[in-house]
């Protein structure tokens, strides 16, 4: 194993099972497309219809996933305080949702990144048959391998960086890539306390989701990604406990992977059981064993300087 980042005192700042790289960037990278390589049939069988692969916003009691997914794109351009035509960067883009909702809605310049060819090969079709092809630029690859030279003015995290082995060095990455008062989004799943961490993830049950569905991801408490942000040079702007909405989110995803198991064995035989097995474990521990937070960040030393 290859010895993380560590802080004054010598505390491991970065990802590590036992305070180490559990794998390097690329053999995560490899893993992990074992999960978003599938199809894209399989996804679009329990997703919305963007495909968004997150967790949704429900503003209202009888709103339906579409709606809530569509509410949360927008509190995403609220956190972010996008006004339209930005320069945007979405570090794991998946299926394209939220890239092509800020180039089409915001008029933003997306530059999406995916470890995933087929994922990349959907967004640009996606981009070209809704005419914002011009506005959406997909890299693929690892994006701590990865040479972007554009500045941007803000950068989406959403549940991508449990995948990365070395976070302090991907948000320095992205702070880098910033302009001055440039802004970060990251939301992740994490379990709810250290204690809980290191219960918990070694238990059979965290291990087919991390290990066996999605390949690699190290998933822990949310206290670690924000002094993983705070030792890259950003400055905490907010934190928003999104926990209920995935919750209700992943309870529709279920639904519907029941409703289309013949879909989703059409598309990728034998993934129905394991499929559904894997949301049933991701629900049943909202509130005991794990949370679902996003924080908002800013490139700056001083925080904000207005309210606006």
């Amino acid at each position: 194993m290859t010895t993380g980042t560590t802080d004054a005192a010598g505390a491991a700042l970065h990802t590590g099972r036992d305070g180490d790289l559990a794998l390097a960037p690329e053999e995560a990278r490899r893993a992990t497309n074992e999960h978003y390589e599938l199809p894209p049939e399989v996804f679009r069988a329990f997703l919305d219809e963007r495909v968004k692969y997150s967790s949704g916003l429900y503003r209202s009691p009888d709103a339906t996933l579409e709606e809530a997914q569509t509410a949360k794109l927008h509190f995403v351009a609220e956190r972010l305080g996008l006004r339209g035509g930005e320069a945007l960067l979405d570090i794991g883009c998946g299926w394209g949702s939220l890239t092509l909702f800020m180039a089409e809605e915001y008029g933003c310049s997306v530059t999406g990144v995916t470890p995933s060819g087929p994922q990349a090969e959907y967004v640009r079709a996606q981009a070209a048959r809704r005419g914002v092809a011009d506005r959406v630029d997909i890299r693929v690859g690892s994006y701590t391998d990865l040479e972007l030279d554009a500045r941007f003015d803000a950068a989406t995290m959403l549940g991508s960086i449990i995948h990365m082995p070395d976070r302090v060095a991907v948000l320095r990455k992205v702070h880098a890539s910033l302009r001055r008062q440039g802004r970060l989004y990251l939301s992740e799943s994490c379990f709810r306390s250290e204690e809980v961490y290191k219960e918990f993830a070694a238990r059979p049950g965290t291990k087919h989701v991390t290990e066996t569905i999605f390949g690699f991801a190290d998933m822990v408490p949310f206290s670690h990604l924000v002094a993983a942000t705070e030792s890259a040079g950003f400055s905490l702007a907010g934190l928003d406990d999104l926990t209920a909405h995935y919750h209700r989110t992943i309870e529709e995803w279920e639904r519907r992977a029941q409703a289309n198991r013949d879909r989703i064995e059409a598309a990728a035989p034998g993934m129905a059981d394991p499929l559904v097995e894997y949301l049933r474990v991701a629900n049943a521990g909202w509130g005991y064993t794990s949370k679902h937070y996003a924080l908002t960040a800013t490139k700056t030393r001083l925080g904000p300087t207005a309210v606006g």
